[in-house]
């Protein structure tokens, strides 16, 4: 068997689209894209109810480190922290809404052939 990984660790499937497209990043991606301004952590975390605030951090995190978050600190009492799509970020959302359109589109086709597989 083929290890993928040893014989191309500069794939982009793997290194980049692993860490977008998890169901996470997608979800705060979508989150920051759809705010008409910057949004603060609590309302992220108001958003995505279901996320906790161990995900939210470390996707968070991982977003920035990818370049598609910015995270701003505000020095004021009590601080404040503001979140919102780098240029990068915002070059992704068109491909991202793309995907959120087609799985929107074929939902309930999708549904039906899942419930008939487990028949």
């Amino acid at each position: 068997m083929l290890n993928t990984e040893r014989s191309f660790p500069d794939c982009p499937i793997r290194d980049v689209l692993s860490r977008v497209c998890s169901k996470w990043s997608l979800l705060v991606l979508v989150t920051l894209d759809s705010a008409a301004h910057p949004l603060r952590y609590k309302a992220l975390q108001e958003a995505i109810p279901d996320m906790s605030q161990k995900v939210l951090s470390s996707t968070l995190h991982i977003l920035q480190a990818d370049g598609l978050v910015e995270r701003e600190a505000f020095a004021e009492v009590p601080p404040r922290v503001e979140y919102r799509l780098t240029p990068r970020g915002r070059s992704l959302m068109p491909h991202v809404r793309s995907l959120l359109q087609w799985a929107t589109e074929n939902f309930n086709d999708i549904i039906c052939d899942r419930s008939r597989e487990m028949m």
